[in-house]
């Protein structure tokens, strides 16, 4: 018999478990190396999630092993109104990656805990409280980040903050505005924004966004889009926050996704991916703002705020995706994902539309094609059966659109890994369709 299927270990997660979402995987995962998880049974898992999307570098990364051994002898977790080097050397770090009016950094857990603080510092900062986001929109569980959040979990919980807005996303693939046969987001951000200055109550503070909304269906904003959504906020005196929890450290090709489109943000979260699958994550903004919050009385205590071994981890992964090239690996071994995909598609009519940047790729799965209609029991068929294939996938079901695939493997992927991933891919689409 399997050993996944131990009884003792089932029941006890049944009897002592919260459920917080979705249903467990019906393996027992015993460790990770790689790009691959293992089973009781010691059966790899290609993980193409990269875990929760953020285990950068793969899971058991020697550079990141050596950090933490050495900091949870050494330095591990101190009094918040102190510091240490590796807080003062990742922020550092970071502002050498970014313009330079991003150079001032704070460090927290989740990427939940650093949009809750910059959406206070957005408030504390302009005197207003209307904060807007998209309705497809993901940034935390956390009460203001909940607030912002419109694809999930709004239902059954009483009112959000006051204050809370949204617009919808552009969505290339289904648009709601089209101009001579192509989506005009010109035209749906000008409506959008018609109707937030409508709701408004004079006090708009902030827009937070993903360049690339993750949990909403893997939605690239398109070229451009971020420009003239960052006009309208600078129009309306409201600040822009972006939120690249999956984006930022180089997963789409690039080392912040903004890059691409020439806009820097007064404020911008990091999370997930610089942690590398620890939880570390940041909120870097300006001194201008920075000094104003703080002559305001910024408060943002948390019990692991500054933390110096995580600290240290987010100091070594930017040393090791520059070390080893791993933002052009990003681009490279995307562009490469991307093509094997859009093979897939030449073959499945159940493949709608591929879309995202360097390694952060989204496939919606739809009836056939030429509908475009949505297959949810199909998507979750298929993401069923490539779990019996050993291949760890992740479908974001939403209200009027296909099941999309979030594929989002680590940046040390092998194209090999790549190719056992879409053969994997291919082989439970065929059981499933």
């Amino acid at each position: 018999m399997s050993k996944n299927q131990e009884a003792a270990f089932w029941q006890k997660a049944q009897r002592h478990l919260i459920r917080y979402g979705g249903t467990f995987e019906s393996r027992i995962i015993e460790r990770a190396q790689g790009s691959f998880v293992y089973d009781a049974d010691q059966q790899p898992i290609l993980d193409f999630t990269s875990g929760q999307m953020s285990s950068l570098l793969g899971h058991g990364h020697p550079d990141i092993c050596d950090v933490v051994q050495h900091h949870i002898r050494n330095l591990d977790h101190l009094f918040s109104g102190m510091l240490t080097r590796p807080v003062v050397d990742l922020a550092h770090a970071l502002s050498e990656t970014l313009p330079p009016s991003l150079s001032r950094s704070m460090f927290l857990s989740t990427g939940g805990e650093a949009n809750e603080a910059a959406i206070k510092m957005a408030k504390l900062a302009t005197g207003k409280y209307e904060i807007v986001g998209f309705a497809q929109s993901w940034h935390g569980m956390t009460g203001g980040a909940a607030s912002a959040t419109y694809s999930a979990g709004r239902q059954g919980y009483g009112p959000a903050a006051v204050g809370s807005l949204a617009i919808p996303a552009p969505y290339p693939y289904r648009p709601r505005f089209e101009k001579n046969g192509e989506i005009d987001w010109q035209g749906e951000l000008d409506y959008g924004f018609d109707l937030i200055d409508r709701q408004s109550s004079g006090s708009l503070a902030a827009f937070i966004a993903e360049p690339i909304l993750s949990s909403g269906g893997l939605i690239d904003l398109p070229l451009g889009y971020l420009a003239a959504l960052k006009r309208k906020c600078e129009e309306r005196g409201m600040l822009l926050i972006l939120d690249e929890a999956q984006t930022g450290v180089g997963r789409t090709g690039l080392m912040y996704a903004f890059e691409r489109d020439g806009v820097v943000p007064d404020i911008l979260t990091l999370s997930k991916t610089l942690g590398a699958g620890l939880p570390l994550s940041a909120v870097i903004t300006s001194p201008a703002i920075e000094d104003l919050c703080h002559e305001r009385g910024f408060l943002f205590y948390t019990t692991h705020v500054s933390d110096p071994l995580p600290a240290a981890v987010g100091l070594k992964v930017l040393e090791v995706v520059q070390r080893d090239g791993l933002v052009e690996r990003a681009r490279v071994a995307g562009a490469y994902l991307e093509k094997g995909l859009r093979r897939l598609q030449e073959r499945f009519d159940c493949i709608g539309d591929v879309r995202g940047r360097g390694l952060l790729l989204g496939m919606e799965i739809v009836s056939d094609r030429t509908s475009k209609l949505p297959a949810s029991d199909l998507g979750a068929a298929i993401t069923r059966e490539c779990m019996k294939l050993g291949l760890s996938m992740n479908i974001v079901q939403l209200p009027g659109m296909g099941g999309v695939f979030r594929i989002a493997p680590p940046l040390t992927v092998s194209d090999s890994e790549i190719d056992l991933g879409l053969n994997l891919l291919g082989r439970a689409i065929e059981r499933a369709f």
